[in-house]
This record gives C-alpha cells, sequence and structure tokens, in this order.
C-alpha cells in the first residue's frame, strides 16, 4: 500500500510504497472531530485516534492509565489527585511557535473538561459532570505542571470510567481558540494519529504522529500505522463489495442483507469464506429491550393493560428469545434471559439475576390472573418500532399471538421515537442502551427514579431501588457494590418495566493481511497496535 497512491492529488510523491495504511468506511458519517461533540460510535472512533484522556479501557474493560500514569483518592473518596506524564507533546501544528507541539500540562486538562461546561461551547458530554463535580470551590485544579486535581461533590465511584470518555479528550487551547467554530475540522490532540485532510463526504486521512509517547513491550514506539484513511460511502452493500475487493481493512457489524451470504445461523463463517476473511466476535455493552411506561400518573397508563405487572411479566414470559437469536440474528448476541445489565460486565451474574425464558404456559397463567384469561379483554397493544428492528418487533408480535396478546407493530423514525419516549408519549417501544463507561452504574441510572428521560424513559419509580442506588454510589468495596448492582438488577425484572431482548456482541469482519485488531466491550475502534502484513482478500 503506497502513501503515494492515497494522497497522490494533494501533492504527494510515489517515494511513500511500502507504508502501512489502515482502509475503513464510515457509512454514518463523521459530524465533528470536536471531542465536545464525541456522541456517537463514529466520532468516538475518529477522536480515539486523535486524542487521549487521563485514563482509558483496556479490552478485558479495567481503567488503566493513559495520560495519567497514576492516581489517588482521599479517604472520603470526593477529591482525585492524578500525577501526569512529562512525555507528551500535542501534535505539530501553525498555533505553536515554529510549528511545534508543546507538552502537555495539568492546566491542559483545567482547560478542556471547563470547556466541557461552558455553555458557550454547547456540548453534548457537559452532563458527565453535573450534579458530580464540587461547585462551592475549584472542581478542576493543576496543582503544578504535572499535578491535576478533580473535587467531587460526593462520592461517585464510577467516575475513572467517565473520564476514560472521548468527551474528556484533551485539547489545546491554543487550536481551540485559534480556529474557533472550524476546531471542528482542525483538530490538535496527543493521540497516536494526527490530522491530515478532511474532504467530507469523501474521505478523512490521519497520519502517524511520530512523537506518540507510547511504546509496545518490546520497546517499539506506537502506532505500527503509517496512515488511516477513512471513506464515507453511505451504501452497504457497496462498502462490503469493496471489503471484498480488498480496498478496506475491516467492517463494523453484518448489514441484515449481506448476513446469510456469509454467516450460519449458528454464527460461524460459510465454508467458501473461511481463510478469505476473519470474523471477530466478543461480548458489546449493549442491551437491546423493549421498554414499557409505567408511571401510573400518565392517562396512558391508566388505561392500558400494561399497567400490571402480571401483563408486563407474560410479555416477557411469551417469546422466544433464542430462536428469534437463530433465525433473525445468524445467532449473534446472547438471549437476554438475566438482567437488564448485560455480560461482559464483572458485575453479571445470570445464576443470580434472574430474568425470563420462553415459558407460554406461565404467561397465560399471569394473563388469567391479571383479569385477562387467554388475552381477552386486553384490546391491542401498539409496540412502536424503528425500521431495522421491524423484523423482531414482527417476531414477537406473531409470538404473543399465542398467547391471547394482539400487538400491533407501528414502524416510526428514529428521530420521531427518542421525542415521544423523551416525552413519556411511548407506551410501548423499542429501546437499546449502549454503556457509555464500564460500569454496571450505567444501565441501573436508566431506572433511577430522579433521572429524567432520558435515561428513564419508562419513568420506573421504586424508593427501594433508589436506595440500594445511592447506596452503591457510596461503596468502594467492589464486591459489596455488585451486589448491590445485582439486586437493583433483580428488582427490575421483577417488576417488568422492560423486556430484554438480547446481550448485543461486536462483530468484525477483518481483512486476514491486518494483525492485533482487538474487539473490547464498548466497541472502540482500537488502531494502536494494529499491524499490516500479507497479502489482501483473494477472491
Amino acid at each position: 500500500m503506497a502513501l503515494g497512491l492515497l494522497f497522490g492529488a494533494c501533492g504527494h510523491s510515489s517515494s511513500s510504497a511500502g507504508k502501512k495504511v489502515f482502509y475503513y468506511n464510515e457509512s454514518d458519517g463523521i459530524a465533528s472531530l470536536d471531542p465536545a461533540f464525541a456522541k456517537n460510535r463514529s466520532i468516538m472512533w475518529a477522536l480515539h485516534q486523535l486524542y487521549n484522556t487521563l485514563v482509558e479501557t483496556d479490552n478485558n474493560l479495567r481503567i488503566v492509565p493513559a495520560l495519567a500514569r497514576s492516581w489517588e483518592v482521599s479517604a472520603d473518596r470526593s477529591t482525585w489527585t492524578f500525577r501526569l506524564r512529562t512525555d507528551v507533546f500535542f501534535h505539530d501544528d501553525p498555533v505553536f511557535p515554529d510549528g511545534r507541539g508543546r507538552r502537555l500540562v495539568a492546566a491542559d486538562i483545567v482547560y478542556s473538561f471547563n470547556r466541557l461546561l461552558d455553555p458557550r461551547t454547547a456540548s453534548s458530554g457537559a452532563w458527565i459532570f453535573h450534579g458530580r463535580i464540587d461547585t462551592t470551590g475549584v472542581a478542576f485544579q493543576a496543582l503544578d505542571d504535572s499535578t491535576f486535581r478533580l473535587r467531587l461533590s460526593h462520592p461517585f465511584n464510577p467516575i475513572l470510567g467517565l473520564l476514560s470518555m472521548e468527551y474528556c479528550s484533551v485539547v489545546a487551547r491554543e487550536a481551540v481558540e485559534k480556529y474557533g467554530k472550524d476546531f471542528r475540522s482542525h483538530p490538535c490532540g496527543t493521540g497516536p494519529f494526527r490530522f491530515r485532510s478532511w474532504e467530507e463526504g469523501q474521505d478523512l486521512i490521519l497520519l502517524k504522529n511520530q512523537h506518540y509517547f507510547e511504546k509496545d513491550s518490546t520497546g517499539r514506539r506506537l502506532p505500527y500505522l503509517d496512515a488511516v484513511k477513512i471513506t464515507f460511502n453511505e451504501e452497504k452493500a457497496a462498502e462490503f463489495l469493496l471489503f471484498r475487493q480488498g480496498q478496506l481493512d475491516f467492517i463494523n457489524e453484518i448489514d441484515p442483507s449481506f448476513k446469510d451470504e456469509v454467516l450460519s445461523k449458528r454464527g460461524v463463517l460459510k465454508a467458501e469464506w473461511k481463510g478469505k476473511i476473519v470474523l471477530s466476535v466478543a461480548p458489546q455493552l449493549n442491551t437491546e429491550y423493549l421498554g414499557i411506561l409505567v408511571d401510573t400518573a400518565n392517562a396512558m397508563v391508566k388505561t392500558s393493560p400494561l399497567r400490571f405487572r402480571a401483563v408486563r411479566q407474560a410479555i416477557n414470559y411469551g417469546f422466544d428469545r433464542r430462536k428469534m437469536m437463530l433465525y433473525l440474528r445468524n445467532s449473534l448476541g446472547l438471549p437476554a434471559e438475566s438482567g437488564f445489565v448485560p455480560a461482559g460486565l464483572p458485575s453479571f451474574d445470570s445464576l443470580l439475576v434472574k430474568g425470563y425464558h420462553y415459558d407460554p404456559d406461565k404467561a397465560r397463567q399471569l394473563l388469567a390472573s391479571a383479569g385477562y384469561q387467554d388475552g381477552k379483554g386486553v384490546g391491542t397493544i401498539k409496540l412502536l418500532t424503528v425500521p431495522n428492528y421491524s423484523d423482531f418487533a414482527s417476531f414477537i408480535a406473531r409470538q404473543l399471538e399465542d398467547i391471547g396478546l394482539h400487538v400491533q407493530v407501528e414502524v416510526v423514525q428514529k428521530s420521531l421515537l427518542l421525542e415521544e419516549t423523551a416525552q413519556s408519549q411511548a407506551l410501548f417501544f423499542r429501546g437499546s442502551w449502549i454503556a457509555d463507561y464500564p460500569d454496571a452504574e450505567n444501565y441501573l441510572s436508566v431506572f433511577y427514579s430522579r433521572n429524567p428521560a432520558p435515561p428513564n424513559y419508562t419513568r420506573y419509580n421504586d424508593p427501594v431501588f433508589d436506595r440500594l442506588y445511592e447506596q452503591a454510589l457510596r461503596e468502594s468495596n467492589d464486591s459489596v457494590r455488585y451486589s448491590l448492582y445485582r439486586q437493583m438488577d433483580q428488582r427490575v425484572m421483577d417488576a417488568a418495566p422492560v423486556v430484554p431482548l438480547w446481550y448485543d456482541e461486536v462483530v468484525h469482519l477483518i481483512n486476514p493481511r491486518v494483525q492485533g485488531l482487538e474487539p473490547n466491550g464498548l466497541n472502540l475502534l482500537e488502531l494502536r497496535r494494529v499491524d499490516i502484513k500479507g497479502a489482501g482478500i483473494a477472491e
């Protein structure tokens, strides 16, 4: 792969032949390269290459050092002190004297975090610190160039997970102030790759940061790649064709239009693809579910049979998750027969948190106990979903017919569904919860009564759950906290304001020439240790 071919239109010569370039397509596009707007996967993937955070998650979802080499927490767990690396430099950029990137210091972290909270920034990530930091004093403080202090208003043990999010990437004040609103397309970070060019709708090119601070276990400087090229083809079929031709190095997820061509119903590569592509599957922190509005003060709920717990439980028992996964997902993902908290988190334990499995007889008994023998008197229940999930909704509706429930599937656009759920206007709806950070608290916050919608779309309200939730936030012992998490998860399952469908998985199709592309539960694209060897896909 030649950088000369890659950048030929930009005036580069072919002398770059033999360089290692990683190619992928982003069908969803990239709206910004400003970390303050890291609100979706496509943006986060690009930002992860350009920036660093104080701490980060490894492939096992453990919090590990990044810009911070170490940290300590006060006895009351409200003050966190981070000792920073002293060998980190911003990318070379015209905003710096002589165009050479300067060393990162603690004041850069103070600036970056304050910028998130600044109303003028209008960051979608400001929620990270709202209600959590000390507003009576100085929440963010540079004690010296290599020491940063964070003060919380109260203990919040998942704070390190929040600080690992791309929103908390450290930016250079000089770049933000010089480029202003155009900072979105002039990123300047400390990450393994630096910005080269971005032709929106066409391609984004990142080059190796020759001054990157990390090395591998043998002392070799990271990253191994020389460049990353991201294209923006909106058509998934075209993306798959380019991948087959060896022009892309991997695909994230398998589009329904070609999953049966590549995979068996058991989720393995078909014989004709073995040796030509690599299938990588690993747990992802994402729970797909159906939500049920349970706010009894809402007029919609007062007259709905879904106000009865037995009816909600009947729905949970009334369809076969395993069959649904086999036929509609080619076995990609785990049937959600435990709680709302997904597999992959350390607190997950399917033996201690009991969810629902397919039991139509039990479902009929529950309906009868609620006064709806064989579903009589229930009427029609409307289920709102989005186009991509209409086949799952239809499968569930057909199976619920067998226990006497008539479910009408209504397909709406995602924007409308989000609006109606946020305003408590959707009684029964499709949802998914993708973790922002690797802690079960992120999932259980969905049911904390003091939280608005989002995240509490069902308007679940349980004082016992709330007490357990608040206790867990103060608890520093992991084993005790995990036990509290499981108690909360079980209470939610028993009350059934949600119908968990499946725990998702990260699914990658990879070109065999790519080595070291490892999955992680947050589905972050980690390219620091990716290398390229050998030939591309053979047709």
